[in-house]
């Protein structure tokens, strides 16, 4: 059989992670972690049924672009530049000081210092999809917690794009004004996407809602175009599916696109998943995995810790501290895009790129398990705690 049918890989997946998913919930286990073991096991360094990810991986970054997209579907701009205010210093407080724990550990390891300020950079942040996809879609759009913890996302996916940028060299010598650059470019992209939204889209919606399938392929398309738009800026295609969907939000409609969307979410976010998990390869220095290991453990209590005290400052509840600070506790995929740039412009070593992945994978299993198992979410195994 010709395994690298794009069909026979997909069927791969699919039947994977179902029946694996089926164990892990026989278990009472988040399935997400099924879909990263399913990748483990069927990936290139595993069983080798799909030898090649990259083509899978550009498929499962659609599974993230929606993920954003709805998320501003139903958070008002407003809120979200008060809570951008209020959560801009806390956002660049913690990525600092866990870049700067980070830094030492790879320091202590005997990486050079070029290899330790890479590896500090990459571990500064937390997992949009992991704190997306966890958190039910009530509390996401009509709660305190899901607000302020996607502007805590969104502000850190920005500074993410600066490292990457400054990585690849696209960024030149002046660091802050790039920054602002970012943030020029980010309130342009709004202004368009909004001016468009009034005057194309929701005319439109407005005119053609009784066909569902007009309604479906007309959002689809809107969210695509932005996000292509922002790579063009120079932005990320998710920072554009978000301006996408805020721009909706103010429309009646945006409730019922989000239903419809969510489906089509799930199977490239299941995607998403399995990439991660196919990337991991253990085939290296038994001393740098435990010790990769060991600090992913470490790095779960740490940003708990820090992101309860910088909440707690900021005059939030001991409750909502706690909640968000478990939800933002994992590194983030855009580690892994971190890493992925530093190795490709030959600045980082293949052993500190793979800590970095270990260190990512083991924080997204850990922070999964504490979140799913202490606060609600759509996949509980709890009939308490599950809400969608």
């Amino acid at each position: 059989m010709n395994f690298d049918s794009i069909i026979v890989e997909l069927s791969i997946i699919v039947v994977g992670a179902a029946a694996l998913g089926t164990l892990f919930l026989y278990a009472k286990q988040p399935i997400i972690i099924a879909y990263i073991a399913i990748g483990i096991l069927v990936g290139p360094n595993g069983l080798a049924l799909i030898r090649k990810t990259g083509h899978i991986e550009q498929i499962a970054h659609l599974g993230i672009i929606l993920l954003l997209f709805l998320v501003g579907l139903n958070l008002h701009p407003t809120k979200l530049v008060k809570f951008f205010k209020k959560t801009s210093i806390l956002t660049v407080g913690t990525s600092l000081l866990f870049g700067g724990a980070s830094f030492i550990f790879a320091s202590l390891l005997g990486f050079d210092m070029k290899n330790s300020v890479l590896f500090g950079a990459a571990m500064m942040f937390s997992s949009t999809v992991i704190g997306l996809k966890l958190i039910p879609t009530t509390v996401l759009h009509h709660k305190r917690t899901g607000e302020i913890m996607t502007s805590v996302l969104l502000f850190q996916d920005m500074i993410a794009i600066l490292i990457i940028l400054f990585i690849t060299g696209e960024s030149g010598k002046y660091v802050l004004g790039t920054f602002v650059m970012l943030a020029g470019k980010f309130v342009l992209l709004s202004l368009l996407a909004f001016t468009g939204v009034k005057f194309i889209t929701i005319p439109l919606l407005r005119k053609f809602d009784v066909v569902q399938e007009y309604t479906f392929l007309i959002t689809l398309a809107w969210c695509l175009l932005w996000a292509a738009i922002a790579r063009f800026f120079g932005l990320s295609y998710e920072i554009g599916a978000f301006v996408a969907g805020l721009s909706i939000a103010s429309s009646r409609i945006a409730i019922i696109i989000a239903e419809h969307l969510k489906p089509l979410r799930e199977f490239f976010l299941l995607l998403f998943f399995f990439a991660v998990g196919a990337k991991l390869d253990f085939n290296f220095d038994i001393r740098f995995l435990l010790s990769a290991i060991i600090f992913g453990i470490i790095l779960i209590p740490l940003k708990t810790g820090t992101f309860y005290l910088f909440f707690k400052k900021t005059g939030e509840s001991s409750k909502l501290s706690q909640e968000l600070a478990v939800r933002l506790s994992q590194s983030s995929e855009f580690s892994l895009l971190v890493a992925a740039s530093a190795l490709s412009a030959g600045i980082m070593s293949q052993k500190c790129a793979m800590m970095i992945q270990v260190i990512t994978i083991v924080t997204f299993i850990l922070s999964t398990y504490f979140v799913v198992k202490k606060f609600p979410t759509p996949i509980s195994n709890s009939s308490i705690l599950r809400r969608d």
